[in-house]
């Protein structure tokens, strides 16, 4: 009877069993590190959780008062837009216009694109301290002594309420702009050079070439880009973290912060991991429009 049976399965059974044992080994890598701690940190976001024994279960309580009742919260997510929003367009622009600038031919090109993504593999410890130099002291930064060369007194723009998130979204710039500015060339370098040609024969100038023809055949890079620059954005942490943790007076708390000072200093899991719930929904809400706008584009 197993003989029979074993006749019957056709060679493709067996392509995909062991299809199936290759990859088992990832999809348990996948189930503990991924898919586990997302759900349960569903679950935690509605206990109540101190990082003892017990948790107790309060249901949506947690994300009532988080909505109605937590001013801090709701400062926070004002923060983290004001810091994606100015950040986003700009990035976008200055890595386009660099990956336009370096998809020519000229002298020393290759020195120039070096030295726009040295950034990028520069730890964010390391740019957050370069950056304190530059504008964090009040005497003895670099803007400071620049400051004081026209006779202006020395400025700290880290620790200045108004100036505090313009500084972080230039350094975030300085930080991933040769980042993305690679992408963009990337799909700058695969778009046929005869379409160029061709609608320069037929008179078109240069900015109609650029919006007819570069533009839409580099969507898929651009979704990319803003997806993960959006992702990115919104997960800011480290160099607000090590230069003002969240100050002056909470004017760089943004929604990271705020959530790390929950769970690791007043020790709330429960309304943290409730804030990391509220984030993970923001991000798949605004991919799943990005997607819809420029795929459907794409699809054109």
């Amino acid at each position: 009877m197993a003989l029979v049976l074993g006749r019957r399965r056709s060679p493709v059974f067996y392509f995909n069993l062991w299809g199936f044992v290759f990859a088992l080994p990832a999809l348990i890598l996948l189930l503990v590190f991924n898919i586990y701690p997302l759900i349960n940190a569903f679950y935690i976001s509605l206990t109540s959780w101190d990082l003892g024994p017990r948790m107790r279960f309060v249901g949506l309580a947690n994300f009532i008062y988080m909505f109605t009742s937590d001013q801090n919260f709701l400062r926070s997510i004002g923060t983290t837009l004001y810091y994606v929003v100015g950040l986003n367009p700009l990035m976008w622009t200055v890595s386009l216009g660099l990956a336009l600038l370096f998809n020519r031919q000229f002298v020393g090109r290759s020195a120039f694109r070096t030295i726009y993504f040295t950034p990028v593999v520069i730890s964010w410890v390391v740019a957050a301290l370069v950056w304190f130099i530059i504008l964090g002291h009040p005497t003895y930064s670099l803007s400071a002594r620049i400051l004081g060369l026209f006779g202006r007194p020395g400025f700290s723009f880290i620790h200045s309420a108004a100036w505090v998130m313009p500084a972080m979204i230039f350094l975030s710039l300085w930080k991933g702009v040769g980042y993305y500015m690679v992408l963009f060339l990337a799909g700058l370098q695969n778009i046929p050079q005869e379409l160029y040609e061709a609608a320069a024969v037929d008179g078109a100038n240069a900015w109609q070439r650029f919006w007819y023809i570069t533009i839409p055949l580099l969507r898929p890079a651009l979704l990319f880009v803003m997806v993960i620059s959006i992702i990115g954005s919104f997960q800011v942490f480290t160099p607000i973290w090590i230069l003002t943790q969240g100050g002056p007076a909470g004017a760089s708390r943004v929604l990271t912060v705020y959530m790390y000072e929950n769970a690791f200093m007043y020790l709330k899991m429960g309304y943290a991991a409730a804030m990391s719930v509220v984030l993970f929904l923001i991000l798949g809400f605004l991919t799943l429009v990005q997607f819809r706008l420029v795929r459907s584009d794409i699809a054109e």
